[in-house]
């Protein structure tokens, strides 16, 4: 079977209620298919007007009571607001693999007036109400997807044609008091969080939200051997002098029990100064690896700026000190020292494999995001080679 595109689409109220976590969560373990790309959409009344009109399809297993409650959430929940103007959030996730829009659509799961189970996202975060007169008194989907690979088709490439004007990383989406001063900062979920399919990405999410801060931007990162070196170039040299001491000691206590005598303290401090450099080198070289799929010395000249063979997601998180709240909730960068109840503690293996990395400051996390490029259109560019022209 081909591969195929699919698509789900987080809506307003399951990113304000911080459910997004546990969506993710579900839709990469449950549905057997890659997370291929992902973006924050702002969408404007062009966008979600044409949005809407989509989703009346023969092709939808649910009844045409359901669809039109679909079209009239979209209209009045994913456009702007009535009386302020501001755009509201929505996240989508791109999926890619054999069957994935039937995979996708199963484990976001329908509407029906008979269906009373627990087994779908929209069973555990939707809400279809009805009164004493089996009318509908509340309607809330949590997600939107597609029914069907030719309703993907037409509605990924609507997404995809309002993708730079609609999305990316949003502007002016959340509203703050006069007193209010934002930030923004940048999490990456490292690769070991991608290692196999499960839900460390999602449940990585769900401890973020502790800090009451908006998801603002969003992406599915191979970063590239260059971005690596850029990125973690601020630790280089400090891994190549820090280290001297540590080194220093491991080579003279291997050296006296080979040797068979004691290597005076005075020649300790040779050896840090000598080999301290090199191993600082070699740890650096091995976390450019890790991120990339590639150290330095062992990538040829042409394929240092490709993406590399590693995946991570790359978050933009807003609000009032947005960089030390996610400090706390991260944890410090060595798992073993990391408070019960903080990311690093619970996912965290070493200092290196330690779940994910937060900006330390709001200059670093402009540098940073700068390095990554958030806002780098990824989601129009895997939409049009997967189907040609938009």
């Amino acid at each position: 079977m081909p591969q195929q595109l699919a698509y789900a689409l987080i809506s307003p109220y399951s990113l304000h209620k911080s459910r997004t976590g546990g969506i993710i969560a579900r839709l990469i373990t449950r549905t057997g298919v890659e997370l291929a790309g992902a973006r924050m959409f702002a969408p404007g009344t062009e966008l979600a007007q044409k949005y809407a009109e989509t989703v009346i399809s023969a092709t939808d297993p649910q009844d045409r009571g359901v669809q039109e409650l679909t079209r009239d959430y979209i209209l009045r929940n994913l456009a702007p607001e009535p009386k302020s103007g501001r755009r509201r959030r929505v996240m989508a996730l791109l999926f890619r693999g054999e069957d994935a829009v039937r995979r996708v659509q199963a484990v976001i799961g329908t509407f029906s007036r008979e269906r009373r189970g627990g087994q779908t996202i929209r069973d555990t975060y939707g809400d279809f109400i009805l009164d004493d007169n089996d009318d509908v008194r509340y309607f809330e989907p949590a997600v939107l997807c597609a029914p069907a690979a030719e309703d993907a088709e037409a509605q990924l490439k609507l997404l995809a044609r309002y993708s730079d004007t609609d999305g990316g990383v949003l502007e002016d989406v959340i509203a703050y008091g006069p007193n209010e001063k934002p930030e923004r900062t940048l999490v990456l979920l490292k690769p070991d969080n991608f290692r196999f399919a499960s839900g460390r990405p999602g449940n990585m999410i769900d401890f973020f939200s502790r800090t009451g801060l908006f998801i603002v931007g969003i992406t599915v990162h191979r970063m590239s051997t260059a971005q690596a070196m850029e990125f973690y170039g601020p630790v280089r040299e400090i891994l190549r002098t820090k280290l001297k001491d540590v080194v220093a000691a491991r080579v003279k206590g291997i050296l006296e029990k080979e040797l068979g005598f004691t290597i005076p303290s005075s020649e300790e401090r040779n050896l840090g100064e000598l080999l301290g450099p090199l191993f600082g080198e070699n740890q650096f070289e091995n976390i450019v690896r890790f991120m990339s799929g590639r150290s330095p010395s062992e990538c040829e000249p042409a394929a240092i700026t490709q993406p590399g063979t590693e995946k991570c997601i790359a978050l933009v998180y807003e609000g009032v000190n947005a960089v030390s709240k996610i400090r706390d909730v991260l944890g410090p960068t060595d798992p073993t020292k990391a408070p019960p109840g903080s990311i690093r503690r619970e996912f965290g293996s070493n200092i290196m494999v330690n779940a994910a990395h937060a900006s330390d400051s709001p200059e670093n996390a402009r540098r940073e995001m700068r390095i990554v490029n958030v806002g780098d259109n990824r989601f129009k560019q895997i939409v049009g080679e997967h189907y040609g022209a938009l």
